[in-house]
C-alpha cells in the first residue's frame, strides 16, 4: 500500500497522539484560539437571543403599525441633540389629520405621557407602588397595539370622553397592590391624592426583551382624564394602524400629512419619527453590528496569538521529529506528503481547540440562562461552524511555513540528526 493512501489516517492517530504526549503545551498553544472561538460565540448567542427576543415582541404589539413621536424613537445611542429637543410635541389635531386624510390608515390611536414631576405612586391601604409606567391613552389603543386585560374591562370611549377616574393596570401592579385580596377589578386606589377604580388587568405579556416587559408595569387612565391632572403634559405618541397590506402607503401618508401639519418646508428634514417594527429591527441590527466588530477585533487578537503559538510548536516538532522525518523520507515519503503531514497536524490541533472553545461558549450560555434568565441567549448553528471551520483555517494558514520547512530537510542529514 502506498503512503498517500493512509496517510490522513495515520497523521490523525499521529496528531492525537502527540496532543496526549504534550498535554499541557497543546493547551497553552491553542489558547488563543480557544479564547476566540469561545468569544465570537458567546457574544454571537446573546445577541442572537435578544434579537429573537425582540421581534417576537414587536410581532406582539403588531406589524402593521407605525410609531409617530416628535423625538427620535427606537433603540438609539446617546442622547437627543438640543435641535431635536427643542422640536414641538405632536398635538391631537395632527393625529385626527392622518386618521381622516391617509387613505391607507386604519386608526389612529393616542398615548400620552404624563410629566416626570407628577406622583404617580398608588396605594391601596398600606400598600404602595411607584414603578408604574403612567401614561393616559385612547380608547382604541387596546385594539390597536394588540393589548388585552385578563380581568374586567378595557378603557372605553365614554370614559375618555368624560374623563373618569379610571384606569387598567399591569399584572405586576396587581401583584404589589393585591397579593392577597384576588380580583383587583373594582378596587379603588389612591394616585397623587385622588381615588381611581380600577376597571382591568392586563394580559401578562409573553415576550419580553431584558426579563421584563413594561406593559406588565402599566398604568393606563383615560388619555382625557390625563391631560384633566396634568394638563403641561403635552408629549404624545401615536400609534398608526395601516390597513393589510399597506403599510408602505400608510408610512409615505403620514409622512405627509404630518409635515404638512406641523409646517415643515419642502427642503427640511422631519422634524417628528415614524418608526415600524421593521425599523426597530433594523436600528438593532445597526447597533449590534458594532458590537459584532469590536467581538471579531477581541476575537482576531486571541486567533493571531493562537496561530503564532501553532506555528512555533509546530516548528518545534519538526526539530524534535527531525529523524522521523528522514526515515519517512527513506522509505518513499515525497515532500508534498511531508508537506500534508505537518499540515495536518496544525489544523488537528487548532480543530481541538475550536471545539473546546465550542464547549466553553455553550457552557457559558447556559450559565448566563441560569444566573441572568432576563438575558436571553441563544447560540446560532452558524457562529458554531464558522468558529470550528475558523480555527481549522487559522492551522492551514500558520502551519504552512513549519511544514515546508519540514519538507525540505535532507533525508541523510535527518538521518544523521541526533
Amino acid at each position: 500500500m502506498k503512503l498517500k493512501n493512509y496517510l490522513p489516517t495515520e497523521t490523525f492517530r499521529m496528531a492525537i497522539d502527540n496532543v496526549r504526549s504534550h498535554k499541557f503545551r497543546s493547551f497553552l498553544t491553542v489558547l488563543g484560539i480557544v479564547i476566540g472561538v469561545m468569544t465570537v460565540i458567546a457574544i454571537s448567542s446573546i445577541l442572537t437571543g435578544l434579537r429573537s427576543n425582540l421581534v417576537k415582541m414587536i410581532e406582539e404589539y403588531g406589524t402593521s403599525n407605525i410609531y409617530a413621536f416628535h423625538l427620535s424613537t427606537g433603540i438609539q445611542v446617546g442622547p437627543n441633540d438640543r435641535a431635536e429637543r427643542n422640536r414641538k410635541p405632536l398635538r391631537v389635531e395632527d393625529g385626527e389629520a392622518i386618521k381622516n386624510l391617509a387613505p391607507a390608515v386604519e386608526d389612529v390611536a393616542f398615548d400620552a405621557f404624563i410629566e416626570w414631576t407628577f406622583d404617580r405612586t398608588l396605594t391601596y391601604g398600606s400598600a404602595t407602588y411607584k414603578r408604574g409606567n403612567l401614561e393616559g391613552v385612547s380608547a382604541n389603543y387596546g385594539v390597536t397595539t394588540n393589548t388585552f386585560v385578563s380581568e374586567g374591562r378595557f378603557i372605553s370611549e365614554i370614559d375618555d370622553q368624560h374623563r373618569r377616574e379610571v384606569m387598567v393596570i399591569g399584572p405586576l401592579v396587581a401583584e404589589a397592590l393585591f397579593p392577597h385580596q384576588g380580583q383587583a377589578v373594582g378596587k379603588q386606589v389612591m394616585m397623587a391624592g385622588k381615588p381611581y377604580e380600577i376597571i382591568g388587568v392586563l394580559e401578562k405579556k409573553k415576550t419580553s426583551f431584558l426579563g421584563e416587559n413594561e406593559q406588565d408595569n402599566a398604568v393606563m387612565i383615560p388619555f382625557r382624564t390625563l391631560r384633566k391632572v396634568s394638563p403641561r403634559s403635552e408629549w404624545m405618541m401615536f400609534i398608526v394602524r395601516a390597513k393589510t397590506g399597506q403599510l408602505k402607503q400608510a408610512l409615505d401618508q403620514t409622512e405627509e400629512i404630518l409635515r404638512r401639519q406641523r409646517g415643515v418646508k419642502y427642503n427640511d428634514p422631519n422634524d417628528f419619527s415614524l418608526n415600524t417594527a421593521d425599523r426597530f429591527i433594523e436600528q438593532f441590527d445597526n447597533i449590534t453590528g458594532a458590537l459584532g466588530l469590536v467581538a471579531i477585533a477581541i476575537s482576531g487578537v486571541g486567533l493571531l496569538v493562537g496561530g503564532i503559538g501553532v506555528m512555533n510548536i509546530m516548528l518545534v516538532s519538526v526539530t524534535e521529529r527531525t529523524k522521523e522525518i528522514g526515515i519517512r523520507k527513506a522509505i518513499g515519503a515525497k515532500r508534498g506528503d511531508i508537506v500534508k503531514q505537518f499540515l495536518f497536524e496544525a489544523m488537528t490541533l487548532t480543530f481541538l481547540g475550536g471545539v473546546l472553545g465550542v464547549f466553553l461558549a455553550l457552557a457559558i450560555s447556559q450559565l448566563l440562562r441560569i444566573l441572568l434568565p432576563e438575558l436571553p441567549s441563544s447560540v446560532p448553528i452558524w457562529a458554531v461552524v464558522t468558529g470550528l471551520l475558523v480555527s481549522i483555517a487559522i492551522g492551514l494558514i500558520f502551519g504552512v511555513w513549519p511544514a515546508r520547512k519540514a519538507s525540505r530537510l535532507d533525508p541523510i542529514e535527518c538521518l544523521r540528526y541526533e
